[in-house]
């Protein structure tokens, strides 16, 4: 029976066993080394210079996803609320339209009063409980919700009547760093609302036109405090901002409304269910592509657990071999390097 032991480095037995570890190891040593260079790195230079920003790079992108999960979620949530509200309303408003007896007349306005101030307050409580990702309008584009306003004195017609000018604009409450935009007689609403989009970009405020032609700005809602009294022009200094009132404001329906009103109050509802629909629709298809993208991010890939299952098969044997392939596979690996592989989850 041979007793001497050979001695043997991480390429050494040639046994299949240790072909896997020689595999095995660099691809450890290697994710936690990137961007170091093995040689003459310590391993806590290693887990400090070179793991560190790979674990914050996941970890920041796994956030992101579970950020993007959340608010889909609680845009659902919120959706469903509203949506149930509103089918309530449509029905007590179609039969008040129909003319109901007396009797019954008097309690369907009783309950649409408190159906109507039932949603009031629940699209009053919108920033509060949707998730920050359902505007005013109740649309849902799976980004952060934005204020949609306008700025007083400031419209295409004026604009262009002024002839050729320079308008600088600036954001921020000393004023900030102020933007010129060129614009002439010539030019056209496209042209002119692209121009101060570019000039507004930079400072958090973006421009456009509204279904009507008109100018219209927004930025996001966490950031509208800032905004709205701190914008300047040239020539003007500090302006005034309106917010653009949402399409649909049952505070502002009539309590004793008839006719062409509650026709006019029925036909808000109707549009409101359907942009309620599409946001439900685009929010369940935001919530299912992120869960997809957290699960490929979170779960190794399948050559990592095939590693995985044969180093752990190979641990529960007892034999001279195995006890070989896992010592040649653990070469170089400290502590730290194992921690800072666990901190890339």
């Amino acid at each position: 029976m041979e007793t001497t032991l050979r001695t043997t480095t991480a390429g050494g037995t040639g046994s299949p066993l240790d072909t896997r570890a020689r595999v095995s190891a660099p691809v450890v040593r290697s994710r936690a080394a990137t961007n170091t260079g093995e040689t003459g790195a310590t391993d806590k230079q290693v887990a400090g210079s070179a793991a560190a920003p790979l674990r914050i790079n996941a970890t920041s992108a796994v956030g992101a996803l579970q950020d993007q999960v959340a608010r889909a979620q609680q845009a659902l949530d919120y959706l469903d609320q509203v949506q149930g509200q509103l089918e309530a309303v449509k029905g007590a408003l179609s039969t008040k339209l129909a003319g109901a007896r007396s009797a019954a007349r008097q309690q369907n306005d009783s309950q649409l009063g408190a159906q109507v101030r039932q949603l009031a307050a629940t699209l009053a409580a919108r920033q509060k409980n949707a998730g920050g990702g359902i505007d005013s309008n109740l649309n849902f584009t799976g980004n952060p919700a934005t204020q949609r306003f306008r700025i007083r004195g400031l419209d295409l017609a004026s604009l262009r009547s002024a002839g050729p000018q320079s308008l600088a604009f600036s954001v921020g409450g000393n004023g900030g760093p102020q933007l010129s935009v060129s614009i002439g007689p010539d030019q056209t609403d496209d042209e002119i609302a692209a121009a101060i989009d570019r000039a507004m970009s930079p400072m958090g405020v973006r421009a456009g036109l509204d279904g009507q032609g008109g100018l219209v700005f927004s930025t996001p809602e966490s950031n509208w405090p800032a905004v709205k009294d701190s914008i300047a022009i040239s020539g003007r200094g500090r302006v005034a901002t309106d917010e653009v009132s949402p399409a649909l404001a049952p505070q502002q329906w009539p309590a004793d409304s008839t006719g062409d009103a509650l026709r006019s109050s029925l036909r808000e509802v109707v549009q409101a269910l359907e942009r309620v629909r599409r946001s439900r629709d685009a929010a369940s298809n935001a919530l299912s592509a992120a869960t997809v993208e957290m699960t490929q991010a979170t779960t190794p890939p399948p050559e990592a657990q095939d590693a995985a299952q044969q180093f752990a098969s190979t641990a529960t044997k007892p034999d001279y071999e195995s006890l070989l392939s896992l010592t040649s596979a653990l070469v170089g690996v400290s502590r730290e390097r194992v921690l800072a592989l666990l901190g890339l989850r």
